[in-house]
């Protein structure tokens, strides 16, 4: 098979001074630190993974104990994706324990996508070439730390299932549509966006090595074919699924629900999700050795490039740059595609297959530099990480069962602090957000903001609970309980907070050591304090509506 630039310095390098290039130390040593990282810290600062186990514990059996039976019900009728984890919660949970298999699931979304590419890339180039370690970085990228655990492993099932792909192309297309079939079906159910990414590489890697098959009629007739049949075997598992399904995604019933990164500085900042987690900056730091060595390559030939997955990785890439940020209720669409395009650009290329054996010591030593920095880098801030969530633990023993949690935060200043680096990723975004949610298997309480959206989630809350549950929350500052007119902002989103006194028990704040940027640490009146353990406060709620009129914080203009 043919690149389209093949390495010139391989002729000139004598082939018995030519170094064997293997990288399987390097990443058998990374997939271990991360399954130590996964061991050592029980809930690391990842973003969504706190409410994926409570619904894990729910769906594992917990749902039968007091009181969720008049809480919450499973339908799988509400959606047909997006219910990998959701499955195997049912099946698997009961067996190994909701604490094991979370952390199993976490671990898998870290590796799978970055192993995924090193398979493929194995399989296209014929080697274990160092350059496969440099594919490890991107185990971690913003819908990592965003906890999007679904998606994530669907990467990583969509790039191993592309390499068994690969391996029977040109074989016998009654079984190669069959296997497609099958394939499409399980990523599917796992994410949709992971079957588009099946796609997009099947695609690529049906198309050539080489762009001139663009050249010839007869084969660009033969490649349309092959296509057409390629998408039309992965349609048909989610169409047939997707006809059956009573429940889609949607925004709450205000339509499409569209929000665009419309300007220069969003598309960029949307691109570089790829590889952003706490700190971009650091990120980028510890990113550049890796652009590095491929520009390097790039300029002295010795890059070896699939034509076909490059086409894949441009479709990609302008997907990144098109594509809403937000729809149907679902958020950060637009983060999906730059980690793909990242992904498929790894598996790519092949910079500095043939070195010396002092050149490709240097290369190894760079890139391994870059690869566990970076993972130590996120091993700190896991660390940084744990005295929060002994915070959390602590004032959840003082929650009494069957009693409703109202979550608050919080919101500082500024998110940029290095003390607390963990606390916020991507730009500013929390990573604690969904913490309080733990008081669901921790307290047996109630928590409004446990993910049950229709279309995505098999969880669903019953009447009367449901009147203060929202599909999908975020951590509103504890401002919007002194403050009317941010109350009133609010309210489409958070409709819980209306007459909050009546109907929640307990007030749980996050973020509490560092003052709220609007009210500092005031709290309305009538509101006792249980517990403060530092970054999680907790306050018992007196249903009795205080005699004095409401003071209003001059910090609420601010808000305004």
């Amino acid at each position: 098979m043919n690149r389209i630039a093949a390495p010139v310095h391989a002729a000139a390098v004598p082939e018995d001074l030519i170094a064997r290039q293997d990288s399987t130390i390097a990443i058998a040593v990374f997939v271990a630190l991360a399954a130590a990282l996964v061991v050592l810290f029980h809930f690391p600062p990842v973003l969504d993974y706190a409410n994926h186990y409570a619904r894990i514990w729910l769906l594992s059996g917990g749902i039968g104990e007091q009181p969720f039976p008049e809480i919450y019900a499973i339908d799988w009728n509400r959606t047909f994706t997006n219910v990998g984890i959701d499955l195997l919660a049912v099946w698997l949970g009961p067996l190994v324990g909701t604490d094991r298999l979370a952390r199993t699931l976490l671990f898998l979304a870290i590796v799978l996508p970055p192993l995924g590419a090193i398979g493929l890339h194995r399989l296209l180039f014929g080697g274990r070439h160092y350059w496969q370690i440099a594919m490890l970085s991107f185990g971690w990228c913003s819908t990592m730390i965003g906890g999007f655990i679904n998606f994530q492993i669907g990467l990583g099932m969509a790039l191993f299932f592309s390499c068994i792909d690969l391996r029977l192309q040109g074989g016998n297309p009654v079984w190669v549509f069959a296997w497609r079939l099958a394939a499409a079906l399980l990523l599917t159910v796992m994410h949709i966006f992971s079957l588009g990414f099946y796609i997009a590489i099947v695609c690529g890697l049906e198309f050539s090595w080489r762009i001139d098959i663009l050249r010839s009629k007869a084969a660009l007739a033969r490649l349309t074919g092959r296509l057409v049949l390629a998408i039309s075997a992965c349609a048909l598992p989610p169409l047939a699924l997707y006809l059956r399904t009573a429940a889609l995604p949607d925004a709450g019933g205000s339509g499409l629900g569209l929000a665009w990164n419309d300007g220069v500085i969003l598309i960029l900042i949307n691109l570089v999700s790829a590889i952003t987690t706490y700190v971009p900056l650091v990120d980028v730091v510890l990113f550049l050795p890796l652009i590095l060595i491929c520009t390097r390559a790039a300029r002295t030939g010795d890059m070896q490039v699939h034509a076909g997955l490059a086409v894949t990785a441009c479709g990609l890439l302008l997907l990144s740059c098109i594509s809403p940020r937000h729809a149907l209720g679902t958020g950060w669409i637009s983060w999906r595609f730059p980690i793909m395009t990242a992904l498929v650009a790894m598996a790519m290329v092949c910079p500095f297959a043939n070195l010396t054996r002092r050149q490709a010591l240097s290369l190894a030593l760079v890139i391994n530099l870059a690869v566990f920095g970076r993972a130590g880098w996120i091993g700190w801030n896991w660390w940084l990480a744990q005295k929060d969530v002994a915070a959390v633990e602590a004032v959840l023993r003082k929650i009494p069962a069957g009693t409703a949690v109202l979550p608050l935060g919080h919101e500082p200043e500024t998110a940029s602090s290095l003390a607390h680096s963990n606390r916020h990723f991507a730009w500013g975004l929390d990573t604690f957000r969904h913490l309080p949610t733990l008081a669901v298997p921790f307290s047996h309480a109630f928590v409004p903001t446990l993910f049950t959206a229709k279309g995505k989630q098999p969880l669903s809350v019953l009447p009367p609970w449901s009147q203060i549950a929202v599909p999908e929350g975020n951590l509103v500052s504890i401002a919007v309980l002194s403050c009317p007119a941010m109350m009133r902002e609010y309210m489409d989103f958070t409709p819980y907070l209306s007459d909050w006194r009546r109907r929640f028990d307990f007030i749980l704040i996050a973020n509490a050591d560092i003052p709220d940027r609007y009210v500092g640490s005031l709290m309305p009146a009538g509101l006792t304090l249980i517990e403060d353990a530092g970054f999680a406060q907790l306050y018992a709620i007196d249903k009795v509506m205080p005699a004095e009129p409401l003071s209003i914080p001059a910090g609420c203009a601010r808000a305004s």
